[in-house]
């Protein structure tokens, strides 16, 4: 009742049921940062788009196979598309109010609901198995080594055979009476599931039986009241080498052994979204979108850009000499990789980029509220 009733007073406050909509401007506070000219030195180019359908109240992501891009609408609709045309293959009813997708591996295709059902079909579209969890299903369902790996609502990881949905084990870990709803779900590497929880809580398990390997605290609660004190890790810990790191929303960023968990660095920083690391660089862009890149080995500040400033950003890629982030309005921004001055942008259609884009054939792939998918390259 605790968590009902912190949630209600939130979105009658804020009248948005997100997080990003929760650090947002309002039509009274601090607006958006208007888009400055600059020099355009690289393009955007559209390889192709199609249409996935609106995803409701949850962000989704597209997921790749070889062949194929799928996706998934907020009313339950499960597409996929040929990955080198985008044209349509085939579309399937899942009759779910959909609120997590989409997983992929091992030839399944997964999606998780607002009543904690996943559902895995074959890359025919045909459903192959059903499996109810806990609470609802916040996280991409993540596959490895012969299990699926489901994040719930209430704190939950359950482990599901990749042959049946059958549980194989499930991880129980306390959670605070004040939460941020989030989407975050697991990260998965050689043999071993990572995830961050309320509280600022960073956990390693076992994907074999789901025991604990190590836990540490990214952040610790701070401030005067209940809504100051929320430390939560609201995205997927991210991985380099033989490291692990997470960045709590309102707390720290911090990076870890990934395998014993011992402390490597950290450092005074918040964001809602994941980190992107690519060889000697941690990309992100905090709860005020700024978007920033720090040296992966000590956390220092590399470079800064704050000419996006409550845009709501969405989390960070980066691919060759650029790093690209989305908007609430639609924009997709390229920045340098090496000085974070803008190079590109384009305007896409179908409304707020919530998701980071993904690599995709030499290009990327990005999803926007609306269900409108692009395969882009930029040069």
């Amino acid at each position: 009742m605790k968590v009902l009733f912190f949630w209600v007073v939130l979105l009658a406050l804020s009248g948005c049921s997100t997080i990003k909509g929760w650090m947002g401007s309002t039509p009274e506070g601090p607006q958006p940062a208007q888009l400055a000219a600059f020099n355009e030195t690289a393009k955007f180019t559209e390889r192709w788009h199609a249409s996935f359908g609106d995803s409701g109240a949850n962000p989704f992501q597209p997921a790749l196979t070889q062949n194929a891009v799928y996706g998934v609408s907020g009313k339950g609709e499960l597409t996929r598309l040929d990955r080198a045309t985008g044209r349509e293959l085939w579309r399937v009813d899942t009759k779910l109010v959909v609120s997590a997708g989409v997983g992929s591996g091992e030839g399944l295709v997964l999606i998780g609901s607002d009543k904690g059902e996943v559902q895995a079909f074959g890359e025919d579209g045909k459903l192959r198995w059903k499996h109810t969890v806990s609470s609802e299903v916040l996280g991409v369902p993540q596959v490895a080594d012969g299990r699926v790996i489901v994040r719930s609502g209430d704190g939950r990881i359950t482990g599901l055979s990749v042959a049946d949905g059958k549980q194989l084990w499930i991880y129980e870990h306390s959670t605070p009476a004040l939460i941020v709803r989030s989407h975050a779900g697991v990260t998965v590497r050689r043999g071993i599931a990572y995830a961050g929880f309320a509280g600022g809580k960073l956990i390693a398990i076992k994907l074999s039986d789901g025991s604990l390997l190590w836990e540490n605290t990214v952040s610790q609660p701070r401030g005067n009241t209940e809504l100051e004190r929320i430390s939560d890790i609201t995205s997927n810990p991210v991985m380099s080498d033989d490291e692990v790191c997470a960045i709590a929303f309102q707390g720290r960023l911090a990076c870890y052994e990934a395998v014993q968990g011992n402390a490597l660095w950290n450092r005074e920083i918040d964001s809602y979204n994941s980190l992107f690391i690519l060889q000697k660089n941690i990309y992100l862009s905090d709860s005020q979108s700024v978007v920033m890149a720090l040296d992966k080995d000590t956390g220092s500040t590399v470079w800064k850009n704050e000419q996006l400033l409550r845009r709501e950003l969405s989390a960070p890629y980066a691919q060759d000499d650029f790093v690209v982030v989305g908007d609430r309005e639609g924009f997709l921004h390229a920045l340098s990789r090496s000085d974070g001055r803008f190079v590109a942008r384009i305007k896409l259609d179908g409304g707020a980029i919530e998701v980071a884009p993904v690599a995709m054939d030499k290009g990327l792939l990005v999803q926007t509220r609306s269900g409108s998918v692009y395969s882009l390259s930029i040069h």
